[in-house]
């Protein structure tokens, strides 16, 4: 028995050294694979070969100066794949990459993960995400800042108007007669000398407004035939005035700032409908007050009233802009913002876009000149704001957050007894919905403490003569005692932070400095934690 025993643990014995590597064979040939991965990643980052996704050029340390050389304009896009703005941009970034290398075009996209490529991300001094560059003919150490619009086809206009010369050369009367007929506008700059510092100037404008078409001229007989005699850059319009003329003056030369401001003003209509096409061009003018028209297009007796708003609108170009708001259109989604409904037209508003602040006439009257005599009363300091205030719930101060309105906010948030901590948010804010919670729990806290208010007000429906509220959710801490002060929260929005906020008299109690661990050696941001752009909705 005892030699049949041992003949039978010598033949396991044996069955498991031939079985061992087939057992355990997956196993091994898996870490193989994993190590030939890794090894192969590790060969492809240190090569300097250049792979692309979706025609995006991908982009590391080892092939960076690779791409620079072949490429003679090279618009790089540094991200972190956990960015928000970074991934809605991927796509219509692709599609500015595929627009551009189907057309021939010299110029082409890369993009570098500015968080696995830390070294680059320090070369280049990239901070936020996206950050766009622009490297031309291979010059490493001073790349051009993105200014274009952050869709595919901004993306493409700006590149294609430094690809090639940013304004057409019109050499002959035919020719300008042409180019000033196939569009609604164009800009021509008239230059005795297109080597000269104006023309240079006047390139570098036509460069940036890629929403724009650029001409320039030199001949005599052009300047001739234009009744011009000095260097002049002309907006041609196929509405309103034909013909804007801005002389470039000869002592200062040609200001790229000014010429832009003004080809902005005076390139939107005198009047311009607010619609889903023209909001944009609206909002980016940088024009300081906005007369708004409120009508319902449905009807011919408020249509009327259009006339003698144009009138208007002659003497106030560049100072005010005149919109005529549908409300029954377009219009209709921004009439919670001035507190109205489509009833209420027709009437006007005026608002001034520093701080929106909203004034509006004592009583509607829609002539030429009444509308002229109030417009300039708001510029004059004359008339003040029109606040918006919804009325207090029966209970807002039986609740452990106190609900104010414009009409009680300065009896509760300047009362010299209290301290007051006041969330303003917006009901649709995903951010003031994710601190909700908390803000009731901290309210919960501190409602047996006589000396300590915890508040909120909805800023879509309130508005403060004194406070301008730019995003949501904004916390602001009124101290007890004279002198209306007030302090702006900016730290992290959670419940024992505010508390600390508030037992401290509002200020945080300074913290020790972090030791650094091994595994955490850099200086970078923790991807979990809401970066400050983020974490709250501007307006």
């Amino acid at each position: 028995m005892s030699g049949c025993g041992s003949r039978l643990v010598w033949l396991l014995v044996l069955s498991l050294a031939w079985l061992g590597p087939a057992l355990g064979g997956e196993d091994k040939d898996e870490e193989v694979i994993e190590e030939e991965e890794k090894e192969k990643k590790e060969d492809e980052v240190l090569s300097d070969e250049i792979k692309e996704e979706d025609n995006v050029l991908v982009l590391h340390e080892h092939n960076f100066a690779r791409a620079l050389s072949e490429h003679q304009l090279l618009l790089v896009e540094f991200y972190a794949p956990w960015c928000g703005h970074c991934q809605q941009l991927a796509p219509a970034f692709a599609q500015a990459a595929t627009e551009l290398r189907n057309e021939s075009c010299p110029a082409r996209l890369g993009k570098v993960d500015a968080t696995a490529q830390t070294a680059l991300a320090t070369e280049f001094g990239i901070t936020s995400y996206p950050t766009l560059k622009l490297f031309r003919d291979g010059n490493r150490t001073h790349p051009l800042a993105y200014t274009g619009r952050m869709d595919s086809q901004g993306i493409v206009r700006w590149m294609q108007r430094r690809a090639g010369p940013s304004a057409t050369l019109l050499q002959d009367t035919d020719t300008i007669a042409a180019f000033i007929n196939s569009k609604d506008l164009v800009v021509i700059g008239f230059f005795k000398d297109l080597r000269g510092e104006a023309a240079q100037a006047f390139f570098e404008v036509a460069a940036e407004m890629v929403d724009m078409t650029f001409g320039v001229a030199e001949a005599a007989e052009l300047f001739q035939a234009h009744g011009l005699s000095a260097d002049t850059v002309c907006l041609f319009k196929k509405f309103d005035e034909k013909q804007t003329n801005f002389p470039v003056d000869p002592e200062r030369g040609l200001d790229t700032a000014e010429l832009t401001r003004l080809l902005h003003v005076h390139s939107l209509q005198l009047v311009m409908e607010f619609t889903n096409e023209t909001s944009n061009k609206i909002f980016s003018a940088k024009i300081p007050h906005h007369m708004l028209l409120f009508l319902n297009k449905s009807s011919s007796e408020q249509l009327s009233l259009q006339d003698d708003f144009r009138a208007a609108a002659t003497g106030f170009r560049g100072e005010v802009l005149f919109v005529v708001v549908d409300v029954t259109g377009h219009g209709a989604d921004v009439l919670p913002f001035f507190g109205m409904t489509a009833a209420d037209a027709p009437t006007l508003r005026l608002v001034k876009m520093e701080n929106n602040r909203k004034y509006q006439m004592e009583q509607d009257n829609f002539s030429d000149s009444a509308i002229r005599t109030f417009i300039q009363a708001v510029l004059d300091g004359k008339v003040k704001p029109h606040l918006l205030s919804a009325e207090p719930p029966e209970d807002w101060d039986t609740r452990p957050v106190k609900v104010l309105v414009g009409k009680t906010f300065e009896q509760v948030a300047f009362d010299e007894t209290k301290n007051v901590f006041v969330k303003f948010y917006a009901p649709w804010c995903p951010h003031c919905q994710a601190m909700a919670a908390a803000w009731e729990e901290l309210a919960e806290r501190y409602k047996d403490r006589e000396d300590i208010v915890i508040a909120e007000m909805d800023s879509t429906a309130n508005e403060l003569e004194n406070i301008t509220i730019h995003g949501y959710p904004t916390l602001h801490y009124f101290p007890a005692g004279p002198g209306r002060k007030m302090v702006e929260y900016k730290s992290t929005r959670d419940v024992e932070t505010f508390s600390k906020f508030l037992e401290n008299g509002g200020t945080l109690p300074e913290e020790p400095p972090v030791t650094k661990t091994p595994g955490n050696s850099t200086d970078k941001e923790d991807p979990s934690a809401p970066r400050t752009d983020e974490s709250r909705d501007e307006l």
